[in-house]
């Protein structure tokens, strides 16, 4: 027998053909840019430099933004258990069920799946680390190859009654003295890059910084006159020392870093956030600009244009279906997804930008376009001096644009259609009913 007869019928030709696909394959991964989604605790809209910031420093997050891109009309849920939900399933609150705080442990995982199982199709290994939010079971339940995850909000050291351990991979490890929980997440970020570098990746990396309660950093002096100050050059230095792994680990070229914020500033810090000597009106937990305006940068190397300023509208719902697009998923059709890709803008392109944009939180509601806002009481609000002011518009008004933004975003609502959704139960505020019970009761302690 020849030898190519024989290679025909013992399979070895079609061995080696696999193989051939097999590398091919591999170099076909390799390609598809690594995605880091870094999302910051707290941080408002008017708590970093590059959009005018007037008390805080952030120069290696500002120079996401001269790298790449920065978006200013950029929204999400104003509380953080909503927000996540919103940015992992593509999906409003009243689909998902995660309305408030205490909701979102109810949503399952046999309901509803977070990006990484979607990565998955093509090829992506992904990483959870830091804050899971309101979500139950592990981060492995909800489709991470592997995690670092820690209780509760802002865990900063061991000193706090949260903060003794983490779960990481599913091994309860001690928090050691001395140890800051920031540096022991960037640890395990630079970790997971080393182990998968040869592999297209997605990290959601959710930060401590800046939620309350807010400690001296390592960098923090003795007389240190603003500790929160301290916690946000510390966040933003931390986004600096990853920068510069990715150049170690010649990552850089195909990583897309995204920065984006989960709520708007905490009341406690809302009055120091100001641009241009303003505050921006409301703050974490309300239905006003403060609560979900929120900062985004996207820096994606040789595609989103350096230093470019995007005004168009972005939901947290628009991430899922954005990255989904860059991996080349195609995402199910059995299930309505509410996002709405920019991958287009982030290649210099006009793409198709959105004409509104939905924000819920418990049993409230609106509809914003770049003018105006409508929302479930059927008030509408004139947003032309926003994220400063929002002005009540008379219910009678004869305004042409008022009357024809009215007209258009309730058309939207009713499209949506909300109240025939999943119906929020809880406290009208969305916040932790044991939250609401300690407010009330400082309240009535205070009369």
């Amino acid at each position: 027998m020849k030898r190519i007869d024989f290679l025909k019928t013992t399979g070895l030709i079609a061995v080696g053909a696999i193989g051939v696909n097999a590398a091919l394959q591999a170099k076909e991964q390799a390609k598809k840019p690594n995605i880091i989604f870094i999302l910051a605790d707290d941080l408002g809209y008017a708590e970093i430099g590059c959009n005018g910031a007037d008390k805080y420093k952030t120069p290696n997050i500002d120079k996401l933004a001269s790298d790449g891109m920065r978006f200013t009309n950029a929204y999400t849920a104003p509380l953080s258990g909503p927000s996540r939900s919103m940015i992992l399933t593509g999906r409003h609150l009243f689909r998902t069920g995660a309305t408030n705080q205490d909701a979102c442990v109810e949503v399952k995982p046999t309901a509803e799946s977070l990006i990484p199982t979607y990565l998955k199709k093509a090829g992506y290994v992904s990483t959870m680390i830091g804050k899971q939010g309101q979500m139950q079971l592990e981060p492995s339940d909800w489709g991470y190859d592997d995690y670092l995850r820690f209780n509760g909000s802002g865990i900063y050291w061991n000193t706090q009654e949260k903060g003794k351990s983490y779960m990481l991979n599913g091994v309860k490890t001690p928090l050691k003295d001395k140890e800051y929980m920031p540096d022991v997440m960037h640890k395990r970020m630079v970790e997971f890059m080393t182990q998968n570098k040869n592999k297209p990746f997605f990290a959601y990396y959710s930060l401590s910084h800046v939620h309350g309660e807010i400690l001296p950093t390592p960098d923090s002096k003795a007389d240190s006159k603003n500790i929160y100050d301290d916690n946000i050059r510390y966040m933003d230095k931390l986004v600096g020392q990853l920068r510069e792994e990715l150049v170690r680990l010649k990552l850089d070229k195909n990583t897309i870093l995204v920065f984006f914020g989960d709520n708007g500033t905490a009341k406690p810090n809302a009055d120091a956030a100001t641009i241009g000597g303003r505050r921006l009106i409301g703050q974490k937990g309300s239905m006003q600009e403060g609560g979900a305006l929120v900062p985004m940068l996207v820096y994606w190397p040789n595609v989103t244009p350096k230093g470019k300023v995007s005004n168009d509208l972005i939901s947290a719902v628009d991430f899922l279906p954005t990255f989904a697009e860059i991996a080349g998923v195609q995402l199910p059709t059995d299930k309505v997804f509410d996002g709405q890709s920019f991958n287009a803008q982030l290649h210099g392109q006009k793409g198709n930008p959105r004409s509104s944009i939905y924000i819920q939180l418990a049993r409230n509601w609106y509809a914003r376009n770049s003018e105006f806002k409508l929302n479930q009481k059927g008030e509408l609000y004139d947003m032309s001096k926003a994220p400063f002011e929002e002005i009540l518009v008379p219910a009678d008004s004869q305004d042409p644009k008022a009357v024809a933004a009215r007209k258009s975003l309730q058309a939207e609502l009713d499209r949506l259609n909300p109240q025939g959704g999943i119906i929020d139960t809880g406290d009208e505020s969305g916040r932790h009913a044991s939250n609401v019970n300690k407010a009330k009761k400082a309240k009535k302690d205070d009369e």
